[in-house]
């Protein structure tokens, strides 16, 4: 097995390690396991050839991870800032290395759809979002939202990637505006999430392409 297979399998295997961990209720193997799971990927990605905005991507989500093990608010702000970053980090990577011929037809209806998307979203948590909160909330949806409608550039996988982070996201915003949840509601954040990065991460590597393809320093 190479290298870059070997460490993408050890990230699966930490998933796999941490959704089970959430699913039995051991807190003490979630809190493990979950830090392990931007630089196992991240190693992968770097094995790979990965630009250094990818990795800057990665090692933010690494950051909000942690930071999103407390349930205190600034910990809370300060993971959605430090999310907000690597959201920017993609949206360069999309703009550096996307398709420009995306079938005009498509582009409207997709705009559409996640601009309706956020608004309808928002309208409906916001009574029940924090008064401090609600502001932040709303700026980091925005940018979300424009992540995952810009991640069509880079094909299918990081389409898929995009939106599952929006998923991910909006079901975090769901238990903060106290809306009822789903059984194990963490397993399915750290599901989407997980499957999100990594499908980000494959869309983003295909798009640059091997090292000997593109400038080293990228």
């Amino acid at each position: 097995m190479s290298l870059p297979r070997a460490l993408l399998a050890a990230f699966c295997l930490a998933v796999a390690v941490d959704l089970a961990c959430l699913v039995t209720g051991l807190d003490t193997g979630h809190t493990a396991a979950k830090p392990l799971l931007m630089p196992l990927l991240a190693a992968h990605a770097l094995v790979s050839g990965a630009p250094r905005l990818l990795l800057a991507a990665l090692a933010l989500g690494w950051v909000g991870d942690l930071l999103l093990l407390s349930d205190a608010d600034p910990a809370f702000l300060a993971g959605m800032a430090s999310f907000a970053g690597g959201h920017v980090c993609y949206l360069v990577l999309f703009a550096r290395y996307g398709r420009r011929d995306t079938p005009p037809a498509r582009t409207p209806a997709l705009r559409v759809a996640y601009a309706a998307a956020l608004t309808v979203t928002l309208a409906l948590l916001w009574p029940g979002l924090p008064a401090d909160l609600r502001a932040p909330v709303a700026g980091y949806s925005l940018l979300l939202t424009a992540m995952a409608f810009r991640a069509r550039r880079l094909g299918p996988l990081a389409a898929v990637g995009g939106a599952l982070f929006l998923l991910s996201d909006t079901l975090i915003a769901t238990g903060v505006a106290d809306w009822p949840q789903l059984p194990a509601p963490d397993f399915w954040i750290m599901l989407t999430y997980a499957a999100a990065q990594a499908l980000l991460v494959r869309g983003v590597l295909a798009a640059a392409g091997t090292p000997e393809r593109r400038p080293a320093t990228v």
